[in-house]
């Protein structure tokens, strides 16, 4: 019984630590969003990441053409999408709009 308590309690931890690590992602693309786009692109992240549902997001992710969605999101922020910074922080960039998107039911507070 206490081998299954300890493989119970490490399959918790294990999840905890993903969970975590996946929204500190997201975190990370919210605060990029706000110091390199929120200005450019005129308005909150929250209304940036619910231009489009989450399959649109993934789509353009896997398809490697996540900058030209984004693009379409924020045509004023065509520089920074092409950008090697882009390129660098894309995953977290991708991680925060995939969470936020139009059909995710959370609302980034930014």
């Amino acid at each position: 019984m206490r081998t299954f308590a300890k493989t119970a309690l490490v399959a918790l931890l294990s999840v905890s630590v993903l969970s975590i690590s996946a929204s500190a992602d997201a975190e990370k693309g919210k605060k990029l969003y706000q110091k390199n786009l929120k200005e450019v692109c005129g308005f909150t992240g929250a209304v940036f990441a619910a231009k489009f549902k989450q399959a649109d997001w993934d789509k353009a992710y896997k398809a490697g053409t996540l900058n030209k969605k984004m693009e379409e999101a924020c045509p004023a922020g065509k520089e920074y999408f092409e950008s090697d910074k882009f390129k660098k922080t894309e995953e977290h960039m991708y991680n925060f709009v995939h969470d936020f998107a139009k059909d995710s039911g959370n609302i980034p507070s930014c």
